[in-house]
């Protein structure tokens, strides 16, 4: 039978508006997620203000905002379902590594890391009113366009580490532009610097965020979402040379829990 949405030329109505209210629908769901946020943030802004004033202070801001994504995932109506494979030690400082694929990613790592954790995000992520004023303030910030960024974020990435926080970076530099993609290369940085410090790697996947968050007028959805925070890696004993290997072990990690969520969805 032939394939009712196109034949020779011909868009069946019906899919038109069922597209159209797709789109609306997701709109709309951003609209009340941006809402969600400014109105959360205000109502926490005396403690997270005066907890992001001072370095001293940050596991004290990291725990309000543990707060602040637990209010914006309630209230979008995200049910989390997650798996811990092994018991983790947060009394050590990880390099937490995750694949990315939809802003909902850094308030899920919120509720599954449990010790203070500094993100690095893209300096876009400043520009964005009220929120952006306090993950410059909280998080490291990378000019992707700048080498001398670069550096200067391994730098301050280094120095959290030798405080005792966890440095989260998503090592595919990026959300992957094609939704077919499942997981994009990493980047090396995020494992050197681990080796570095002999931090163990700390890989979590997540499965659903696309499905149920994507960009901008391509839907979105409350429902189920689901991670695995996999067991720590450790890199004691590792040399420079062994990042490409630790990277590429850990891409195996998370795409084999990527293509076994895809058969859940």
């Amino acid at each position: 039978m032939a394939d009712r949405t196109i034949t020779k030329g011909f868009i069946d109505p019906t899919f038109q508006v069922r597209n159209l209210l797709q789109r609306f629908l997701g709109l709309l769901y951003h609209s009340y997620y941006y809402i969600l946020m400014f109105v959360s943030i205000i109502g926490l802004f005396p403690w997270l203000f005066h907890y992001s004033k001072h370095d001293k202070d940050f596991p004290s801001f990291y725990r309000f905002g543990r707060l602040w994504s637990a209010l914006i995932l309630n209230g979008m109506g995200l049910v989390r379902k997650v798996t811990y494979e092994a018991d983790i030690p947060w009394d050590r400082p990880y390099v937490v590594v995750a694949n990315h694929s939809s802003e909902l990613d850094i308030m899920v790592t919120y509720r599954l890391v449990k010790s203070p954790t500094v993100f690095i995000g893209k300096i876009e992520l400043t520009r964005i009113p009220l929120f952006g004023f306090f993950f410059k303030r909280s998080s490291i910030c990378v000019d992707r366009k700048s080498l001398a960024s670069a550096r200067e974020v391994m730098a301050q990435s280094s120095d959290c580490l030798t405080r005792g926080l966890n440095m989260c970076i998503y090592p595919e530099g990026g959300i992957p532009k094609n939704p077919a993609m499942l997981l994009g290369p990493f980047k090396r940085g995020a494992f050197k610097l681990a080796i570095e410090h002999g931090a163990d790697i700390l890989p979590i996947t997540f499965g659903g965020h696309r499905q149920h968050f994507p960009d901008l007028l391509k839907g979105g959805r409350p429902g189920v979402i689901r991670a695995t925070v996999h067991k720590p890696i450790a890199t004691k004993g590792m040399a420079l040379g062994d990042a490409q290997a630790l990277s590429n072990r850990v891409h195996d990690v998370i795409l084999s829990q990527l293509k076994t969520y895809r058969k859940l969805s």
